[in-house]
């Protein structure tokens, strides 16, 4: 792992260890007859138009780019996402170096069900123990991030696992090859290349341009991080993309809807 990874890993399981427990597979699966059955964010990012899928995201701040949008509302920034068009939505609940919380994810949820129809969203933070998927699933989340670099295959395959078993679908993060052979070997389905450098935090879009080529048909490919304009989607898309993940130009544009339609046209 980067030196900034292994920063944020240690910091994570050391977070985590404070409120974990044992979560078995049997809870999730009854956690999930219980509450109401989330939007598929597998599904969203599969447009009927063949067009790029959109998944907006809720990001204040990240250790790149520093303050983006400095004590932003997730529920109203959700609900102009949901008027814009974005097709899904990630919500940061990683505090210490992205400035969200769960209660965020929770109170977008939340709004979505006032104000449908609601949009599918994925909790993105750097997840170590099941019981991140339990809250995940009890906030109204459609889908969890699981980050291949940061993880060995065990803790992916329990965590994919406990996944399923709370009825939320999985996107694997990946930065090369040999993660993107670990996670289709894992059963992965939806996979996402990151073409942020988290050893460096650079951006480069040719990351995509080499490894989404290499996905299998079946996959669902998404390309994250650096897209900023029709031309950086354009070059996603031609590769292979189905959906892009956009955070920072999106926060920041004072026009999400329009941006939103120009990566689509791209």
């Amino acid at each position: 792992m980067s030196d900034k990874l292994t920063e944020i890993m240690a910091w994570k399981r050391k977070e985590v260890a404070a409120r974990a427990r044992p979560v078995s597979l049997e809870e999730l699966a009854a956690l999930d007859l219980r509450l109401p059955r989330p939007v598929s964010f597998a599904r969203a990012l599969r447009r009927t138009d063949d067009t790029l899928a959109v998944i907006a995201e809720i990001k204040r701040r990240s250790p790149s780019a520093g303050d983006i949008v400095a004590g932003v509302s997730a529920p109203a920034q959700a609900l102009r996402y949901q008027t814009a068009g974005a097709d899904a939505l990630s919500v940061l609940t990683d505090e210490k170096f992205f400035g969200g919380t769960l209660d965020d994810l929770h109170a977008v949820t939340t709004a979505f069900a006032a104000n449908p129809p609601a949009r599918p969203c994925i909790r993105k933070d750097f997840m170590v123990h099941p019981i991140q998927i339990h809250e995940a699933r009890e906030a109204g989340a459609s889908a969890i991030l699981l980050i291949v670099r940061a993880l060995d295959d065990t803790e992916l395959g329990t965590l994919f696992a406990c996944a399923s078993a709370a009825g939320l679908d999985s996107l694997f993060e990946i930065h090369n090859q040999a993660e993107l052979d670990r996670a289709l070997a894992l059963g992965a389905q939806i996979i996402g290349v990151n073409n942020r450098d988290l050893a460096i935090f650079k951006c480069d879009l040719g990351l995509s341009e080499r490894l989404i080529p290499r996905f299998p048909k079946h996959i669902t490919a998404i390309s994250e991080s650096g897209i900023f304009s029709a031309a950086d989607a354009a070059r996603v898309r031609a590769c292979g993309a189905h959906a892009i993940l956009c955070g920072e130009a999106l926060m920041k544009a004072p026009d999400p809807a329009a941006l939103i339609a120009s990566f689509r046209s791209a």
